[in-house]
């Protein structure tokens, strides 16, 4: 085989991913933003599940792709563990389309479809044309790689020494290992099975020894979504791990069926003479086959991994510091189908988990300020300390995924998402500051009035409530701000009435002076605390209506 036919199948296996990129990438832009929502309608129905996830596969003809995007789903909670099966198994079946569309030689009018992509990007202003445009050339360029690949895989027919190397891959062993390593070190099962459909097409390799290659790819296709499960949660890592058992599970049966039954020579009956037909067919039987075995018992796949990877104490206990939705930066494709509304749901995860540790300091603190415990003021340091922590995680997290961001109403969602993280950092400092006043109502014995206690518990209820709101998923995102907005102008009146009293106490001599002192500065961190709440619901007021 010459040199120039190694870089024929060299630079068709770059046109075939690079293609399958854009693909993925021009979706990503038209319709990612769209995603959680049609993940969000999804229901416990299988049937459902299997349809989306073999629909979206199919589109972007990569189930690589669709489960890397739902083992991020997984991680960031938009979908739980029994959905992210169906959309599996499904993803599956629509990764099958590739094939087929090889086999009908689709790659005929690859150039025409490549042209008028390209055409839509450089000559239309329109943004979602060229989105649409990238899906196109995407499609089109992908199958001009392909028809590369089999075009510098025609001459290996005649290499005996090749020949005979891919006969050993009647071994079922042999095959299975084969493909399965192909398939992971590409990492992409369309491109391998594509080199494998151009090979059979070429006379090179036949269909008994393409078999057993075929079911290692889908094992081997497994490894991206491995390697996108580094650093998510328990729950993504099972993830990966179901789709690893179906595809093992398929491969047995297949194995199997295919040793003991004419399986084989009934899928050349279907297509004779074309064999990269007849591997399309396999491909596509092995796993509507596989889905129909395990489809009635697909949850019990999910427990079989929680089983395998138990949870772990650490992850309990939130002992220690570290962020729990967002996904690992050295192992995330950010260009990835779903990336950015992954990375967006994560952050909200995430910032979710801050409210609530700033929530809980701003209560203790006003309970720590009219009863010192050292106990509880070293727990509001601790929780102060992780609140910092996670703003600086995650600041530096959507500094590292906006960029990538190709809308521009993604792109104001992580400005608006950068603005929240710093205003809820800023409510728990103002909680640190009035559990550290307690330090002096301790070391000076200070003691405050009937009056002014009960105006402290007024201020801790109404801060209760308005966390209690922020943290609400508003239906109605307009009602929902007219109720923040109502709250802190409540916050911004308590204070100026509650610094009128204490006027009133301080001449009726019922106030001492380094009482009223602390006093004044708590009511000015209490009014902070609900104009930050307030900037928290402009932000995501603004973001609900950027994506209208």
């Amino acid at each position: 085989m010459s040199f120039s036919y190694v870089m024929g199948l060299l630079g068709g296996l770059a046109l075939f991913l690079y293609g399958m990129q854009m693909m993925s990438s021009g979706l990503e832009a038209a319709a990612g933003n769209r995603m959680k929502g049609i993940m969000e309608k999804l229901t416990s129905n299988r049937v459902v599940g299997v349809l989306v996830g073999a629909f979206i596969t199919a589109v972007i003809q990569s189930s690589s792709a669709t489960t890397v995007m739902v083992v991020g789903f997984v991680n960031s909670g938009m979908m739980t563990l029994n959905q992210a099966i169906w959309i599996i198994m499904g993803a599956n079946i629509g990764t099958t389309i590739t094939g087929q569309l090889i086999a009908l030689d689709v790659g005929k009018i690859a150039p025409l479809i490549a042209f008028f992509g390209v055409a839509a990007i450089v000559f239309i202003k329109n943004e979602k044309v060229k989105h649409l445009g990238e899906i196109l050339a995407g499609l089109g360029i992908l199958f001009v790689g392909m028809d590369m690949m089999g075009s510098a895989m025609e001459p290996l027919a005649d290499s005996q020494a090749f020949v005979n190397l891919l006969t050993k891959f009647e071994n079922p062993i042999l095959g299975i290992l084969a493909g399965c390593l192909f398939t992971a070190l590409i990492q992409s099962s369309s491109a391998s099975v594509g080199i494998l459909q151009a090979l059979a097409g070429s006379g090179a390799i036949g269909l008994n020894s393409a078999a057993f290659v075929l079911f290692g790819q889908n094992i081997g296709t497994c490894v991206t979504a491995l390697l996108a499960s580094i650093g998510t949660n328990r729950n993504a890592k099972r993830t990966t791990l179901i789709h690893i058992m179906f595809n093992i599970f398929g491969t047995i049966v297949f194995t199997i069926l295919c040793l003991i039954t004419p399986m084989i020579t009934m899928i050349e009956g279907w297509t004779p003479g074309n064999a990269p037909a007849q591997i399309a067919n396999l491909h596509t039987l092995f796993n509507v086959v596989t889905t129909l075995l395990l489809l009635p018992v697909g949850t019990w796949l999910g427990k079989i991994a929680s089983l395998i990877l138990r949870d772990r104490r650490e992850e309990e206990s939130l002992s220690g510091m570290h962020v729990q939705y967002l996904l690992d930066m050295n192992h995330t494709n950010t260009e990835k189908l779903g990336a950015s509304v992954i990375c967006m749901a994560g952050i909200q995860k995430e910032l979710q988990r801050m409210l609530m540790m700033a929530e809980r300091n701003v209560r203790e603190a006003f309970a720590v300020f009219s009863h010192y415990e050292k106990e509880k003021y070293e727990a509001i340091e601790k929780r102060e300390e992780y609140v910092d922590f996670l703003n600086k995680e995650i600041s530096k997290y959507i500094t590292a995924v906006a960029p990538h961001e190709r809308t521009s109403v993604g792109s104001k969602a992580f400005h608006c998402l950068f603005s929240v993280t710093g205003n809820i950092e800023r409510m728990s400092d103002h909680a640190i500051n009035i559990a550290g006043y307690s330090l002096l109502v301790e070391k000076k014995k200070i003691t405050f009035s009937g009056e002014a206690k009960r105006e402290l518990e007024e201020m801790q209820q109404i801060c209760v409530a308005l966390f209690s709101t922020l943290s609400e998923t508003p239906v109605d995102f307009v009602a929902w701000h007219e109720k923040v907005a109502c709250m802190e102008q409540k916050m911004d009146d308590m204070t100026m009435q509650f610094r009128e009293n204490m006027y009133a106490r301080i001449q009726a001599g019922q106030c001492s002076d380094e009482g009223s002192i602390l006093f004044s500065e708590m009511l000015t961190d209490f009014e902070r605390i609900g104009d930050h709440g307030l900037n928290i619901a402009n932000e995501m007021m603004k973001m609900a209506i950027t994506e209208m």
